[in-house]
Order: C-alpha cells, then sequence, then structure tokens
C-alpha cells in the first residue's frame, strides 16, 4: 500500500470523501476506483473530474469593473477621460462599468492550481491530459500569484457553493507547494502541514458520524462555562470538534493530528498536558449536574511512534479518554475503529446507517 505521512494514499481520498460531501457524486466513480503512487496525483485526478462537472453547470461569473473608450454611453461617464479624447479628435465616450466575467478570484485559483500540478512530474500522462482539457475552456481567465489569494477572505453563496471543495483542493496543493528559483521550476513539498492535515481529519471524523450515525447528531456544538455568577467576560469560546449526543448521554471528542502523539521528558512519556486539560474543562462544564453521562475523548491520528496511547480515565466522576486511530489500514478497518467508538459508549443507540 503506498502512503505518504503516514496514511495510505487511497485513504486521504476516503477522507476527503466524508469531508466534502460533494465527492460521493457520480461522476467521481472512476477516481475511487483508481490506484495512486502519491497525494499529487490524487489531486490532479480528483479536481479535473470536479472542474469537468463545474464546467456542465458553467463556471462562476461575478461583475467586475471596467474601462473602455466606446462609442455608445455604458455605465458611467469618465468626463476627464472623455475631455482627453476629445482633444485627440477621438469620437469615443470613457465609460466605466460592472461587467460579469469568468475572470474571477475563484476561477483564478482552479486555473493556477492546475498550471501548478501539470508541471509536476508525479502527476500521470492521464490526468495531466484530463487537465489539459479542462484548461482549455479557461482562456479568459488569468493566473494569480499564490502568496495573493486570501483563503478567509473567500465567500459561498448559492450560486458558487460547488467551489467550495474544489477551492479546499487547491488550497492543500498550492499550500504545500515551494517555489524555487533553481532553473525556474517548481517543486512539492510534503503533502500538508500538520495544521491543515488537522482539519481535514477533524472534518473527516465528523462528518463521518454524521453520516453513518445520524441518530447521534454529530456536531461542533460550543460548549458554555459553567460559572456560578453569570459573569461570563473575557472567557474564550469553547468550540468542539465533535459532540455526539443520543438522550441525556454526550461524548466530546477532540481530534488531533501531531507528529508526536506523546510528549517526552527526561524519557518520560505523557500525554500533551494542553490537550488534556482542554477535554477535561470541555466535560466538566457540559456536565452541569455532575451526571456522568458527558465522557470525553482526545483521538489521535495514529503515528509511525511504536508507543500510541490508549487509556481510560475515570476523573471526578466522567470518562476521560485517549485513543488512536489508525490511518494506515484498509478503510472498513478505520470506519470499524470510529464505529467501535460510538459503540462502546452508547450501545445499540450508536446503530450504524446501512448508507453506504
Amino acid at each position: 500500500m503506498i502512503k505518504d505521512k503516514g496514511i495510505v494514499i487511497k485513504n486521504i481520498y476516503y477522507m476527503l470523501t466524508y469531508a466534502f460531501q460533494v465527492l460521493k457524486q457520480s461522476n467521481y466513480d472512476e477516481v475511487a476506483a483508481e490506484e495512486f503512487e502519491n497525494i499529487q496525483d490524487l489531486f490532479a485526478a480528483i479536481l479535473a473530474k470536479g472542474i469537468a462537472q463545474q464546467l456542465k453547470q458553467g463556471l462562476h461569473r461575478e461583475y467586475v469593473s471596467k474601462c473602455a473608450d466606446l462609442s455608445k454611453m455604458r455605465g458611467k461617464l469618465n468626463i476627464r477621460e472623455t475631455i482627453y479624447n476629445k482633444q485627440k479628435r477621438l469620437q469615443k465616450l470613457s465609460c466605466e462599468y460592472d461587467e460579469l466575467s469568468e475572470n474571477n478570484i475563484f476561477n483564478q485559483i482552479l486555473k493556477t492550481t492546475a498550471i501548478n500540478l501539470l508541471r509536476q512530474k508525479s502527476v500521470s500522462a492521464e490526468h495531466k491530459v484530463a487537465l489539459k482539457k479542462v484548461m482549455l475552456f479557461f482562456g479568459e481567465v488569468n493566473c494569480i500569484e499564490t502568496s495573493c489569494i486570501q483563503w478567509s477572505r473567500l465567500r459561498y453563496q448559492r450560486n458558487n457553493q460547488n467551489y467550495k471543495m474544489l477551492l479546499n483542493i487547491c488550497y492543500f496543493v498550492l499550500e504545500g507547494l515551494l517555489l524555487s528559483d533553481e532553473k525556474g521550476k517548481y517543486k512539492m513539498a510534503t503533502f500538508l502541514d500538520e495544521q491543515h492535515m488537522s482539519r481535514l481529519y477533524e472534518k473527516f471524523v465528523l462528518e463521518y458520524y454524521r453520516y453513518h450515525h445520524p441518530d447521534l447528531r454529530a456536531a461542533a456544538s460550543q460548549v458554555s462555562w459553567n460559572v456560578d455568577n453569570d459573569v461570563t467576560d473575557f472567557l474564550p469560546i469553547m468550540q468542539t470538534d465533535i459532540t455526539l449526543r443520543h438522550g441525556n448521554k454526550i461524548l466530546i471528542i477532540d481530534t488531533k493530528y501531531y507528529s508526536h502523539t506523546m510528549q517526552v521528558q527526561y524519557n518520560h512519556r505523557t500525554l500533551h498536558s494542553n490537550n488534556l486539560y482542554q477535554i477535561f474543562t470541555y466535560v466538566k462544564n457540559q456536565d452541569i449536574g455532575r451526571t456522568g453521562n458527558v465522557a470525553g475523548m482526545l483521538l489521535y491520528a495514529k503515528t509511525e511512534e511504536a508507543v500510541t496511547p490508549d487509556c481510560d480515565y475515570q476523573m471526578g466522576g466522567n470518562k476521560i479518554s485517549v485513543k488512536t486511530l489508525d490511518l494506515n489500514h484498509p478503510f472498513p478497518e478505520i470506519a470499524a475503529q470510529l464505529d467501535e467508538i460510538a459503540l462502546s459508549y452508547f450501545g445499540d443507540k450508536a446503530g450504524k446507517s446501512n448508507i453506504s
């Protein structure tokens, strides 16, 4: 099995499938059946399929401001430039107007990413051909400097919602790309850094439970501070990664993706203290009545380390667990691990949906 950063490449596809549910559409069936030697090739295949699907629906268009000398009035008249035209004996009106255009930030990011992938030796000839084919429809779209992209400012609405998954793929690719001055070539860095991979891992686990265990009402919910005098000024927001609920039972899961799941001091291995303090705080503030019906779990992605945590603690009447999810296994075994987590806490109430 081919791996990237300790994860079977095919499993990254499955994680994306859950994190961005659009991958479940039938046009990605061929991608699901393929085997990939590296992550760049996988991203190229997904992007080629996704852009082809978007072309059938039409590329997203936005109003962009333009200035032009026209024979007829359009939009707003630029008086200064029009007078200048008169002085040059040009019978033209200088106009400023808005026009729907495909040359917007969404399509610019798609084109930039596709071109970057086309330069990678690790992308197969088959997927390069597919990318080149869809790029034929981007003739009016400009490329963009990666450093100029403000990812946090991208806004998705009903008419561009399908771009959300595609641009997240672009984000993974472009943020992992290192530019090299050596002969003007591009070099690809490691697949994803811990921060990017952590977000994908978190989203995957959340959407898995939403999809296969709907009775547990999985959500990324907030926990309110259990204060005595209702004063919460300056207290930070407690945002959980995943909260599972059924009846009066609650399981709060905090996902963690680190290169090292344990911290070492003086040759002594311990859990990351901040992680443990965090999940303990979530559980204790959620269990207002001290019923013991609220449990917490730190769910680490398994690394190549020989020692990985698998512990259960009883702390003040609440169960706090630390587990690892092994992403090196075939995906059915990963799914079984997630199902077992739900089953071990909720019992038969966690019954898995037959949706596949």
